[in-house]
């Protein structure tokens, strides 16, 4: 089965930040069952680090590429690795 797992870390940027980006990534991320965590970083954009299915994952992010209403993604960037198997839930870091 770990065959099909994964893990992929994004770096998104455009305007994500105060406009709810993180607390809907970790909507989108649970209800695909991905762990891992969002954060927002000094330089205005937001990180991801999300482990889980391939497929979830895939649609994960398709989803980051549009982000929440208010957001204008310029760009996603993504970094494609070997599941690690480290976070137990998705969270937001702060």
């Amino acid at each position: 089965m770990t065959e099909n797992l994964a893990r992929v870390t994004l770096w998104i940027t455009g305007r994500v930040q105060g406009v709810f980006y993180r607390a809907s990534a970790l909507e989108k991320a649970q209800s695909l069952s991905l762990s891992g965590f969002v954060k927002n970083l000094s330089d205005g954009s937001v990180e991801i680090v999300a482990e889980g299915p391939r497929y979830a994952l895939e649609q994960f992010v398709d989803w980051a590429k549009l982000g929440p209403p208010a957001a204008e993604v310029e760009n996603v960037s993504a970094r494609w690795g070997t599941y690690l198997e480290e976070f137990r839930t998705f969270m937001i870091v702060r």
